[in-house]
């Protein structure tokens, strides 16, 4: 996965922020998440404060588990619009509900409300924002074109979250401690309604999304499936959940430590959470040198370690200085697990069910961040907080230590699939289809060797697949004349798929081939599916047809 115009991981960095500056959708989208979740970060401050003021640390373990259990339940319900409507949409509204609720929230505080009805606010915007990272998540792949431009965006994407990381505790602490939780809970409200008008700039069409009926148990059992059924898919949730239990109990950690074992103040807990933004920032710029490397799932493996390790040494070091500079370790894992993460679930699942997958992984991930919210107070019971940092750091590592083989045998089939991914986009009529259907296609493709001599298929056969040439040379006759000779990177067999006709003329091997085949139900779902494909695989035709044929008749199909 080189960088276009030049080698190294430098010429990788600049491509990789290149591709997202170039393309309007794809630099709102980007900026539309940085609001959101900064929004979101900037709320989880706020609400972890208010809730210690209400009950101490079990307090901030029960609303972390209310507003993630009802997220993980509601999540496979939610996500199949995502894959029914158009994601750009979905994302506006789930901006503006959030932005809604959030608002809700603030008045509920400043009036001295209901904790009950600020915790009830605080559960339906997390509820909702479950949708968004799932959403977001699958539309980047449609913004882009190769392997290499995807994870360049989700580079991007993950430097943008670590700033969010960064920025949203940061404006919590300043507002915590010049005016108090009403305003921190306004600001993520405005930054929610931010993300929300820059989404309705986003426009694509390259996919058509049909909106029909939901189908809530077949759709939830399709994804399960589509995870279930994919043993690499079913590695990177298991992983996830490690880093996000991890991530979960770091809520808890975070407002105790500061507030007992540091002494900071509730200031504190926002530079504590800033310090995780700050490494996550560095961790991203790092994360940008590896959008061109081979080892994106060993590198996410890394961070998952990242996430834990340095949790225990705060057990150990137990100072301030320390203790910022470990959760800034934290924040590089994050970075990394970011950017290896998304890249790999969206080059590893169909784009038809992507939302339902990443909604299954964001249901999972809540489940175990509510798991480790809940848990930790427990266990800081039990063993004391040293002890607790110890035994929950070591989650990742030992589950990623046990991964390991699978990582990198990951790794060796992407370097495959980067491959004929660059096979296919060669051809011109897939120039048009999204990354997500262009790698769905290379996954379908079937490698043919036909020895020098053989033919490959003769004129008024059938036809029943599309070949692209890998090596070799073969020569194509139509009424036993030589109308071409085709060679590498060129393409045969498609006529008789697209006009539904036998083929048109016998393909003969001059010297020993090597083919890459796709099967006809593949081929015309592909092509035939986005509109600017389908145009583009006629014109293909017409001039095929001229080339082969001088004065071909376009009112009839050819004769067989």
């Amino acid at each position: 996965m080189p960088a276009p115009g030049g080698t190294g991981p430098l010429a990788a960095a600049r491509g990789a922020f290149a591709t997202t500056f170039r393309s309007r959708d794809l630099r709102r989208a980007q900026l539309a998440f940085f609001g959101a979740w900064a929004a979101e970060w900037a709320f989880t401050v706020a609400l972890g404060v208010y809730a210690f003021r209400h009950g101490g640390a079990a307090a901030v373990g029960l609303v972390s588990v209310l507003r993630m259990l009802p997220s993980a339940l509601l999540a496979p319900v939610l996500t199949p619009y995502a894959d029914r409507w158009p994601r750009e949409r979905v994302l506006v509204v789930v901006s503006a509900v959030r932005a809604g609720a959030t608002a809700g929230t603030a008045v509920l505080v400043a009036a001295d409300g209901s904790v009950a009805a600020v915790y009830a606010l605080a559960a339906l915007s997390t509820v909702v924002a479950t949708l968004y990272r799932p959403a977001h998540s699958a539309l980047l792949p449609s913004l882009c074109r190769t392997p290499y431009e995807l994870a360049g965006a989700n580079v991007v994407r993950g430097m943008l979250d670590s700033l969010a990381t960064l920025v949203g505790p940061l404006v919590a602490a300043v507002l915590l401690s010049t005016s108090g939780v009403t305003a921190v809970l306004a600001a993520a409200a405005a930054s929610s309604a931010w993300s929300a008008a820059l989404m309705l700039a986003v426009h694509t069409d390259t996919v058509t999304r049909s909106g029909r009926r939901m189908r809530p148990l077949a759709d939830l059992v399709e994804g399960l499936r589509a995870v279930g059924g994919h043993r690499d898919l079913r590695l990177l949730f298991r992983l996830t959940v490690a880093q996000i239990f991890t991530r979960g109990a770091l809520t808890v950690f975070s407002v105790v430590v500061a507030l007992d074992l540091l002494g900071t103040g509730e200031s504190g807990v926002g530079a504590l959470n800033a310090a995780v933004g700050m490494g996550a920032v560095a961790g991203s710029v790092a994360a940008s040198l590896l959008v061109g490397t081979k080892r994106l799932a060993r590198w996410f493996g890394l961070g998952v370690v990242l996430w834990g390790l340095p949790l225990a040494m705060v057990a150990v070091l137990a100072n301030e200085p320390a203790t910022l500079v470990l959760l800034a370790v934290i924040g590089l894992g994050n970075a990394l697990v970011d950017v290896g993460l998304f890249t790999l679930m969206a080059r590893l699942t169909s784009d038809t069910v992507m939302a339902r997958v990443f909604g299954l992984l964001e249901s999972i991930g809540a489940l175990g961040f509510a798991a480790g919210a809940a848990v930790s107070p427990f266990v800081i019971d039990l063993l004391g907080l040293t002890g607790a940092l110890i035994v929950v750091g070591l989650v990742g590592p030992v589950v990623t230590a046990a991964s390991w083989p699978r990582l990198r045998r990951l790794d060796t089939a992407m370097v495959g699939l980067d491959q004929e991914v660059g096979l296919l986009r060669k051809v011109e009529m897939f120039a048009p289809l999204p990354l997500p259907i262009v790698e769905q296609l290379a996954r379908g493709l079937e490698p043919l060797s036909v020895a020098a001599g053989k033919t490959v298929f003769a004129q008024n056969e059938e036809g029943d697949r599309f070949y692209i040439i890998v090596d070799g040379t073969a020569e194509v006759r139509g009424d036993g004349k030589l109308v071409a000779t085709l060679g590498p990177g060129e393409v045969f067999g498609e006529i008789a798929l697209l006009r539904r006709v036998p083929r048109t003329a016998t393909v003969r091997a001059l010297t020993d081939l090597q083919l890459q085949s796709l099967t006809s139900d593949r081929f015309l779902t592909a092509v035939t599916g986005v509109p600017a494909s389908a145009h583009q695989a006629r014109a293909h035709v017409d001039e095929r047809l001229d080339r082969f044929s001088p004065a071909p008749d376009k009112s009839r199909p050819p004769a067989p």
